[in-house]
């Protein structure tokens, strides 16, 4: 559970081994390379990592309602230029749509003033027809004008007018401005709309045709993905002469491999450590069954190089947040009942195995947290029972609730700070960190004091020597001159603005018991609402009351789960990677080659 070491390695050899330099160094993926090249100046020509094209393509032909029967095999087959087709095909079929919704508004827009044929202008002896649609209530503006006009059509709210004259009348000669018509007439539209239709299925038809080939485009795309990492690695790459040269970071661990890739290509290799103005990628190091909590830690926020590896901590601490927001081990089993279904559907790859059995870890935090609180849908176990007596926490008790999300509030920030302090250990703000601790518990155990009327002072003095450590080590400044102490003390002042922070972001984790409390009322009220209405109602009350009962915990479980994702995230996202990770980091790419798609 840390981050992984990296070393910065530059390679340089012979531009003739250039390209089977760089598909060696695929192979063994695990270089993170950096440009030392400048991108092209046209945006069109940088290379994207992934196989956007591709993907696009197969987008446009999974869209089809009813693919036709697969061809499995095709020793012709040649992925990039059947992307280019199917490409090709989605743009012609995008333009051929938007014709035929100009012709089709087109048409809309002419109907009115009917079927004209439209005079050559030297029968109109240089004049041309201006049309308008106007209000009802503006018809006396057409006596106002000095240009010939005339009404082709009247409906019951607009006048459809046609002005003659040889250049436009501007938009202030009438209330409204004029009609775009365009000089065909609707017999001719139409008969371009038709062609445009026809088209269109020509286009449809050939799309469909394209999707007997989606089988062997799904096998394909780890190549086409993997020839797009490639190409945009290429781009990096700085050519000198007879020789290139690239750069990237690798673990110290595959070290030796890419010494031995270069040595066989004839290339040479610097090796150097990270230097003081170097922000190397994070890099985390887990176990492929561990792909879940990885997920998770770097969804938000990539640590920082130097800091630590928050995946675990990030995945336990979900995973009990979420049982205490969701309060209620039926919803906890109905998690686990729906993992086993998709249980099997999960096995395809290791990160897909890690989230499944992280799913049994939340469904199982989940079941045993509504087991201590004593909740099944909503419906508490009866006094004497086995169930009743593993209850050992009472929703309803809040004091004692408000105490237990307090105390997992402070326990979570001081993990927090006891993790950051280790990691910059040896610096100023390891000792900083470690004040935040004594301010947080200190402060815990005057509010504890405070609450049994005993006294604060050991809090009190716990505390104060947090806020000494945190105004005396929360500044970095270096110590060039006598003025740099006075801002350094100030510094650290500054720093003592954080405290109410700290106490607010305490208190947020108040919304466990909030949250968790607001889910199994609904449950309890839920149960009441039904069982009311099958008593009142004899025979069709059964029916109702289930409908409610189906309805209404379907509905709480949404918004439990919702809840339980959201909130649960959140504090260790926005709380815990406050105090803990309070730098963000570049994430580890590597050039690699694509797993191979079935």
């Amino acid at each position: 559970m840390s981050v992984a070491r990296l070393s910065k390695l530059s390679l340089v050899g012979p531009a003739a081994r250039k390209t089977d330099t760089l598909e060696a160094l695929q192979d063994l993926g695990c270089m993170h390379v950096l440009p030392l090249a400048s991108p092209p100046d046209e945006p069109e020509k940088i290379n994207q990592r992934g196989a956007r094209d591709a993907y696009k393509a197969l987008r446009f032909l999974t869209d089809v309602a009813d693919p036709r029967r697969q061809i499995q095999r095709d020793p012709d087959f040649d992925m990039d230029q059947f992307v280019r087709d199917v490409l090709d095909l989605m743009q012609r079929s995008r333009e051929m749509l938007d014709r035929r919704d100009f012709l089709a508004h087109r048409i809309a827009q002419v109907r009115p003033w009917g079927d004209l044929d439209f005079p050559p202008a030297e029968v109109l002896a240089d004049n041309r027809l201006w049309f308008y649609q106007l209000p009802l209530k503006h018809r006396d503006a057409l006596g106002d004008l000095t240009l010939p006009w005339a009404i082709l059509e009247q409906d019951h709210r607009f006048i459809y007018a046609v002005l003659i004259g040889p250049d436009d009348p501007g938009d202030d000669i009438l209330p409204v401005p004029r009609t775009h018509t365009g000089s065909l007439p609707i017999h001719e539209l139409e008969a371009q709309l038709e062609e445009a239709e026809i088209a269109i299925e020509t286009l449809e038809a050939e799309r469909v045709a394209q999707t007997r080939y989606l089988t062997l485009m799904r096998r394909n795309l780890s190549a086409a993905e993997s020839a797009a990492e490639l190409a945009h690695a290429t781009q990096k790459v700085r050519d000198e002469n007879a020789m290139f040269a690239l750069q990237g970071w690798v673990p110290e661990d595959r070290i030796d491999a890419v010494l031995d890739m270069a040595k066989s290509k004839n290339g040479a290799v610097l090796i150097e450590r990270p230097g003081p103005e170097d922000i190397p990628p994070t890099l985390l190091e887990q176990p492929d069954k561990r792909a879940a909590a990885v997920d998770l830690a770097l969804f938000y926020q990539v640590p920082g190089y130097k800091d630590w590896d928050p995946s675990i901590i990030v995945a336990a601490s979900f995973a009990i947040f979420f049982a205490m927001i969701v309060a209620d081990a039926g919803y906890g089993a109905v998690i686990f009942v729906g993992l086993l279904l998709f249980w099997k559907r999960l096995a395809g790859t290791a990160k897909e195995r890690s989230w499944r059995r992280f799913g049994l870890i939340v469904s199982g935090a989940t079941i045993l947290y509504g087991v201590l609180v004593g909740s099944y849908f909503g419906v508490i176990p009866p006094q004497g029972s086995v169930w009743a007596k593993l209850k050992l926490l009472d929703l309803n008790n809040f004091g004692a609730m408000m105490m237990i999300s307090i105390v997992v509030g402070v326990l979570h920030l001081v993990l927090a700070n006891a993790l950051a302090a280790r990691a910059a250990w040896g610096q100023r703000k390891a000792l900083a960190n470690l004040g935040w601790i004594a301010v947080l518990v200190g402060g815990f155990v005057m509010w504890l004091a405070y609450m049994k009327g005993a006294s604060l002072v050991s809090g009190g003095a716990l505390a104060g020597t947090g806020v000494l450590a945190i105004v005396l080590f929360s500044s970095e400044r270096v110590i060039k001159t006598p003025t740099d102490w006075l801002w350094r003390f100030l510094e650290g002042l500054q720093s003592l603005a954080g405290a109410m922070g700290a106490f607010g972001d305490v208190l947020s984790y108040m919304r466990l018991f909030a949250l968790g409390l607001a889910s199994a009322s609904l449950a309890i009220t839920f149960n009441d609402l039904a069982m009311s209405v099958m008593q009142a109602l004899k025979g069709p009350g059964i029916l109702f009351g289930l409908l409610i009962l189906i309805i209404g915990h379907v509905l709480n479980f949404a918004l439990a789960m919702m809840s339980g994702v959201v909130h649960g995230l959140r504090l260790n996202y926005i709380e815990f990677f406050k105090w803990g990770l309070p730098d963000e980091g570049i994430v580890f790419r590597p050039f690699a080659r694509k797993e191979v798609q079935e």
